[in-house]
């Protein structure tokens, strides 16, 4: 029987060239995802283990420009651990935000991994940690030394003046030394700024302070006794561990971000296979009902049912095996081009071999081949079925009655179970709603898959009289066509109907969400512009007080963060400017009034006030952040703004409580005599010293900046689902060409009696485009019930949410399905207008 098997796949190999296609795409979808991360997480840990090679024990604080609680090490722990028997060396370190700008005065970099830190030399001169290319590490305060890529990008020489901005105002440096760096931040596409130790402990925390601190031992000096000693010399909130450990935690950290990446991109592919065994499935089932003699005749001459099965088994698994080398290599490919593609986006990806392990070959594999038995076990089933007699004298075994009503029943019940599942979820909300409708989509997708063939009949026949009246004859054979075997249209058209449920179902949520967002940005805000940092760090008060004297500036406020206590709890404030505060964001008095904030009064959100049983005239006794105890009078009641914190108090409240060195301002807003305008926009830079530090946005810049996240998102989507509806399109190529050959007589016949060539090709065009915009729409409709209902799970966490069909993007998709129909038939329509009429009317 293998011989018999691998026989008919050698027979029928341009049949079964949609399947390996199919196969293959997700295997390599599937070996490109494995051996991408793994050769990802093992660069990475590679770097990380390299970076502390040398590193007998690590030392870490939070020390913070903000952070007045936690001391950080000073230099006199720092010489006292340097004291220490077997201590080689203990160089400590400082770092915070530093972006460099580039000709154009833009920052280098993403804002959030541009990052400033100390250069400390040994007594060679020398830091360890980077390799100079050119010039030197700087020495004293004044000069700077940049990481190559960002000397590359801003064109800096050594010896050029660099202007860098860490949290105050731009500063103008001059350029030391490039060097190399296996830093993490420079690899994720950021910046290093290397100052003299003096000026980085000015900068970032206070002048003989260190955040963190690496110790090197002398030979023959156990990590752990060094770690033993050094331990108690440090601050309290200090921790230590050895270079290994800290190593292989971050080793473990790195595992789980890309299990993360692995996981989502798996999923994916897990789809793309899903809708390949409804080909896989097709294909099997048309080549049996083609060989039912041949099946008949070997049943005839002594092969058992168990042989039969077996056969058809072992030929999807050798089509199995021959896609999964092809879709592995191709993998291979994929990973490669992936890692490319990062380091062309601006990723850094630390060099290192391609990693193949072997999970990535038993998963790539065992993927191919079980899915490709896996799809072709029912028509497999259904060959061993074949009577030895019975079977001889009809090519087709059309489905019983019975086998039809208990498909329909057990499709029909498991829709309606998910379709209950989804209601239910989309009523509950939340994460357990959301939970509920995921369960009661896949049920729901699973019920309608069963349910297809019943659905073709009479959805098709509603366009039949237009396909009859726009295309006479053609369109009249093609709508009876699409119909004459219902589960084979079914199968194929399942296929479009998972890809363009998922990619509807996103695009209704994202555009849902999107508009929300949008109309929270219209509604909450009145200022024209908003400055912040780009790294999202708080602004320095030296930024709002050069806003203050701006040119055109009508009313600004900052929205500077605080905190207090009310009874034992902890409540966020909004420290805003009096008087200001109305004019640049969207506030509706419930009661009070906001003026009240001059006269040292707060302002509640109604939420928080009336789950508080609070209401205006009130007095709150407070612990403030400083650990100072007071009293506070409500002065009024507003509706909540999404841009604000429950409390709003005057800046001047802030800044008298405020425990840090510096105020914490999130923002500050803008309101500018005669709106946005390129000159008001222009002054407000101008008064920011050109910072390429801080970003100036208008309010449609800051309706983008969210709204881009969801474009962003969606693109990916529709990417990763690329492959599932390139499967999709398969199936309906090769639905189309087995389906030519297995017609050829009929086609014969009708090319005998008159119909020509064009016609017989606009009959197989209409006949895919038909099936294409069936599976669409069952899709897109579906789509549409899924976005619906995990929007309502969200609807009461995002404020303003309110369905929204995106009917232009639902038109185009339809379109596009049309459109798939007609270039997947170009190839069988070709072929059966080619059709001999002799030779075809002469084939059983």
């Amino acid at each position: 029987m293998f011989r018999t098997a691998l026989r008919n796949v050698l027979a029928h190999k341009a049949r079964l060239l949609m399947t390996v296609l199919a196969v293959m795409l997700g295997v390599a979808f599937v070996s490109g995802t494995l051996v991408f991360t793994d050769t990802l997480g093992n660069a990475f840990r590679k770097q990380s283990a390299k970076s502390y090679d040398d590193v007998a024990v690590a030392v870490e604080t939070y020390a913070g420009g903000r952070d007045e609680k936690t001391p950080g090490i000073d230099d006199a722990t720092l010489e006292k651990i340097r004291g220490l028997d077997g201590v080689a060396s203990a160089t400590g370190r400082v770092n915070g935000f530093a972006g460099v700008a580039d000709p154009n005065g833009k920052l280098i970099g993403n804002g959030w991994s541009n990052t400033g830190a100390n250069f400390a030399p040994g007594k060679d001169g020398k830091d360890a940690s980077y390799d100079f290319t050119d010039g030197s590490g700087p020495a004293e305060n004044g000069s700077v030394a940049l990481d190559k890529d960002t000397a590359s990008k801003g064109e800096y020489r050594v010896g050029d003046p660099v202007r860098v901005a860490t949290n105050g105002p731009v500063k103008e440096y001059t350029l030391s030394g490039i060097f190399t760096t296996e830093d993490g931040a420079v690899n994720a596409g950021g910046s290093l700024v290397l100052f003299d130790t003096a000026t980085a402990q000015k900068l970032y925390l206070k002048p003989g302070v260190f955040q963190n601190a690496t110790v090197t031992a002398a030979g023959g000096v156990s990590d752990q006794k060094l770690l033993d000693a050094v331990t108690p010399l440090l601050p309290k909130d200090a921790t230590a561990q050895t270079g290994k450990a800290l190593a292989d935690q971050q080793a473990k950290e790195i595992e789980t971000g890309m299990a993360g990446l692995n996981g989502m991109l798996l999923a994916f592919a897990g789809i793309a296979l899903f809708v390949g065994i409804f080909l896989i499935a097709n294909t099997f089932t048309m080549l049996i009902a083609q060989r039912t003699r041949e099946l008949a005749l070997m049943r005839a001459i002594g092969a058992s049912r168990r042989q039969i099965k077996r056969s058809v088994l072992l030929e999807a698994a050798v089509v199995g095996t021959i896609a999964s080398v092809i879709g592995f290599a191709l993998g291979l490919g994929l990973a490669t081009g992936l890692r490319s593609a990062m380091g062309l986006l601006g990723g850094k990806i630390p060099a290192g071999p391609l990693v193949v392990s072997p999970t990535a070959v038993l998963s790539a594999f065992a993927v191919g081949i079980l899915i490709t038995v896996f799809a072709a076990w029912l028509p497999a089933r259904r060959a061993a079925k074949i009577a030895p007699v019975a079977a001889m004298s009809s090519v087709h075994a059309a489905a019983s009655t019975k086998s039809l009503v208990v498909r329909n029943s057990i499709g029909g019940v498991i829709a309606l179970l998910g379709a209950a599942g989804i209601v239910g979820g989309a009523a509950v909300g939340g994460t357990s709603g959301r939970q509920l409708v995921a369960g009661g989509a896949f049920f729901a997708l699973i019920g309608v898959i069963i349910l297809i063939p019943l659905l073709s009949r009479p959805v098709i026949a509603l366009v039949r009289p237009l396909l009859k009246k726009l295309f006479g004859v053609s369109g009249k054979l093609a709508s009876q066509n699409a119909v004459r075997n219902p589960r084979r249209t079914g199968a194929t058209a399942s296929a479009l109907a998972i890809g363009l449920t998922l990619v509807t179902g996103i695009s209704v949520l994202g555009v849902t969400l999107g508009q929300a967002i949008d109309k929270m940005t219209t509604d909450n805000i009145k200022a024209d512009y908003m400055v912040s940092m780009a790294s999202g760090d708080a602004l320095d008060q030296s930024a709002l007080n050069a806003l203050a004297k701006a040119d055109g500036v009508a009313a600004l406020s900052p929205q500077q963060a605080a905190w207090f206590e009310v009874d034992g709890e902890y409540q966020s404030a909004s420290g805003v400017t009096p008087g200001d505060v109305e004019k640049v964001f969207s506030l509706t008095t419930v009661s009070g009034s906001l003026g009240s904030l001059k006269d040292g009064q707060v302002a509640v959100g109604n939420k928080t006030a009336k789950s508080n049983g609070w209401k205006t005239g009130d007095t709150l006794p407070v612990k403030f952040d400083d650990e100072t105890k007071g009293e506070l009078t409500v002065g009024a009641v507003y509706e909540e703004n999404e841009f604000l914190s429950t409390f709003l108090i005057p800046k001047e409240m802030a800044d008298e409580h405020n425990a840090a060195a510096r105020p914490d301002i999130r923002e500050i807003w803008i309101k500018a005599d005669g709106g946005a305008t390129k000159a008001n926009e222009q002054s407000i830079v101008d008064a920011l010293g050109d910072n390429p530090a801080m970003s100036v946005m208008d309010r449609q810049d800051i309706r983008d900046m969210f709204g881009g996240f969801i474009n962003t998102a969606l693109n990916i989507m529709y990417g990763l689902l690329a492959m599932a509806l390139l499967i999709a399109v398969l199936g309906v190529v090769n639905t189309l060409a087995m389906s030519v050959f297995e017609r050829q007589q009929e086609i014969g016949m009708l090319r005998a009696i008159g119909l020509d060539q064009g016609r017989v090709k606009r009959m197989i065009r209409l006949e895919a485009v038909v099936i294409s915009v069936f599976g669409a729409v069952i899709g897109v409709g579906l789509g549409v019930f899924l976005g619906w209902a995990i929007g309502q799970t969200l609807s009461a966490e995002i404020p303003g949410y309110a369905l929204v069909i995106p009917w232009d993007r639902l038109g185009i998709f339809l379109l596009l399905a049309g459109l798939v129909g007609v270039l997947a038939s170009l190839w069988p329509a070709r072929s059966a207008a080619k059709l001999n009429m002799l030779t075809a009317i002469k084939t059983e």
